[in-house]
């Protein structure tokens, strides 16, 4: 699995880091950046990611098809 985040259209809820701190890192203002800026989900954080693409209240985070 992997991911893109959209920093642009960000707005700094923090959801994501909530959800999956160990890919998300926040700034002082709640902003998202991947860890891992190729968007590479390890296997075993699958679910929380889920979690947190799906309560990004400006769904500023996307899965991508790897079958492409």
């Amino acid at each position: 699995m992997r991911i893109k985040l959209d920093r642009t259209v960000c707005d700094g809820f923090g959801v994501c880091g909530i959800h999956a701190p160990v890919l998300f890192t926040l700034d002082e203002w709640g902003y998202a950046t991947l860890v891992d800026r190729s968007g590479a989900v390890p296997a075993r954080h699958e679910a929380q990611v889920r979690k947190a693409v799906g309560s990004c209240p400006v769904q500023a985070i996307t899965t991508l098809d790897e079958s492409r």
